[in-house]
């Protein structure tokens, strides 16, 4: 699949591993951070895709505050070589070596489907304030679950084929 495989070919041996997980749409960024001595994510924020200087600078801020080991980003599956030429699968790749040259960690794509529709379960059953509404936090929460996601499945396997 493209540049980029699912799971690491070896486990990165360190439990104290933090990831940082993105949700990349051409408006909205979501950002989830997650370790592999829980094993969860956490939903961190969303950022603003339309002015990639800002996008980029921020980024580059959480790449300093949490030190990630490796980057998960969320793409639609399953990508083929005639896929790639779609103009989302297009951009979110690119996305991917963007991250990866410029912050010089591995970046692993994760299958998102679904991740916005289970991200909106998720926020209903969690609401803790009416105040917030879903459109808000949907893209950091759909981090979260492709970066959930990611970490059950490198707990669970060792290797999955990409």
């Amino acid at each position: 699949m493209a540049d980029f495989q699912t799971l690491p070919a070896e486990p990165d041996g360190s439990a104290t591993a933090t990831y940082l997980g993105f949700d990349y749409g051409a408006k909205k960024t979501g950002v989830a951070v997650g370790q592999r001595i829980t094993g969860t994510a956490t939903p961190l924020e969303t950022l603003r895709s339309q002015n990639r200087d800002v996008l980029w600078q921020s980024i580059a801020q959480l790449v300093k505050t949490w030190q990630p080991t490796a980057f998960v980003v969320g793409v639609p599956y399953p990508i083929q070589a005639t896929q790639e030429k779609n103009p989302v699968i297009t951009m979110i790749l690119q996305f991917c070596r963007d991250l990866e040259s410029r912050h010089g960690r591995p970046v692993y794509v994760m299958d998102e489907a679904l991740s916005t529709r289970e991200s909106q379960s998720l926020f209903y059953e969690r609401r803790s304030r009416k105040s917030v509404k879903f459109t808000d936090i949907k893209d950091e929460l759909a981090a979260q679950l492709i970066l959930q996601t990611w970490l059950d499945h490198t707990a669970t396997r060792g290797r999955l084929d990409g």
